[in-house]
């Protein structure tokens, strides 16, 4: 793959004051270019694809758009950055894994895959960036790095996964330790799914997808977007098998909502209904539970919010939720587009 330079990672702090290319991110006032599928994020209309992974591609693709810029960066970090800055690094070693490598930033974005190997790749990265769960000790990486200010972890992950990145890839396999943990739970969750335990109803009008799960279910240990979750079922068990963009989890007296990342940033494939305000139904639930439980709604600019009685334990009952919740998302007004305006 012949490119106009070799590309180098650099903090987002020190990138932005001279040329740089953002992947999988924010745009700051030096970028020459949008390699994102970030809302806003001006990324050229012929390069855009679901992940930033895949728009790294297109680029790597199409000569026409090839800038002579050596440095790309990002604003955070997750698997689809990663695995986006890494591609743009090493051209060649990612056009022989494309497939691969679209797969594992989809798994960490969207909770889907099509290989388990892509999974696993995903869940090997969140390990080792898990402040909590990493192996990593102060005499492989920065000491105290993990208790550092978010820039500074980026960096830190940054530099030595964009390393370490080649070897997952050709041997996920012999990564076992740092994958196998939520491998299992991802395993028993589709299990789970298959024996009808858990169950998964579709409410297609609202494009909303009913998840339950048997009462007393504990909550175990998941990763997004390389971020510690607590979870009842794994999602990617879930959105594996709806392509709903809302998401209901009953869990007994355990009630809750989510809008799945696709819905914040700019899809090509398919568009998902745009998220609507759930501020006011928290309101009104807060007011219908019987002990005066509070309601919270993150709000439709977070990635994935969410909306859930404190505690997570409601008085109400799925059916009341449940019709409160589609009759807020068939009547409410769009709040959100995360797409550029020519498009």
């Amino acid at each position: 793959m012949m490119l106009p330079c070799r590309h180098r990672y650099v903090s987002y702090a020190e990138a932005a004051t001279g040329p740089n290319i953002v992947v999988d991110g924010a745009l700051n006032d030096n970028a020459v270019l949008s390699l994102s599928h970030w809302p806003k994020s001006g990324t050229p209309w012929p390069l855009k694809a679901d992940t930033s992974v895949a728009i790294v591609f297109n680029y790597l693709d199409s000569q026409e758009w090839h800038r002579d810029v050596e440095v790309v960066t990002n604003d955070h970090f997750d698997e689809d950055g990663l695995i986006g800055l890494f591609c743009m690094i090493n051209p060649d070693f990612a056009l022989q894994h494309r497939d691969l490598l679209i797969d594992a930033s989809e798994a960490g974005d969207f909770g889907i895959y099509w290989d388990r190997h892509a999974a696993r790749i995903a869940f090997t990265i969140s390990r080792l960036a898990d402040p909590v769960l990493s192996p990593w000790s102060p005499n492989v990486i920065a000491p105290d790095a993990f208790d550092d200010d978010y820039p500074t972890y980026c960096v830190v992950v940054y530099s030595r996964l964009l390393e370490q990145l080649k070897s997952i890839v050709e041997d996920v396999d012999g990564h076992r330790p740092l994958w196998v943990e939520e491998d299992d739970l991802l395993g028993m969750s589709e299990v789970a799914l298959d024996r009808g335990e858990a169950t998964i109803e579709e409410l297609e009008d609202v494009d909303l997808a009913v998840v339950r799960v048997p009462p007393g279910w504990p909550e175990r240990t998941a990763h997004r977007f390389t971020q510690h979750r607590d979870v009842l079922i794994h999602p990617m068990a879930v959105h594996n098998r709806t392509r709903c963009n809302r998401v209901a989890t009953i869990c007994g007296d355990r009630l809750r909502f989510d809008y799945r990342y696709e819905s914040w940033v700019q899809m090509v494939t398919h568009r998902p209904p745009p998220r609507i305000d759930l501020q006011p139904l928290a309101e009104t639930l807060g007011d219908m539970e019987i002990d005066g439980t509070h309601w919270r709604f993150d709000g439709v600019a977070e990635i994935t919010p969410s909306l859930e009685p404190d505690g997570g334990v409601s008085s109400l009952g799925e059916d009341r939720f449940l019709d409160e919740l589609a009759g807020a998302l068939r009547c409410g007004e769009p709040a959100w587009n995360p797409y550029d305006e020519e498009h």
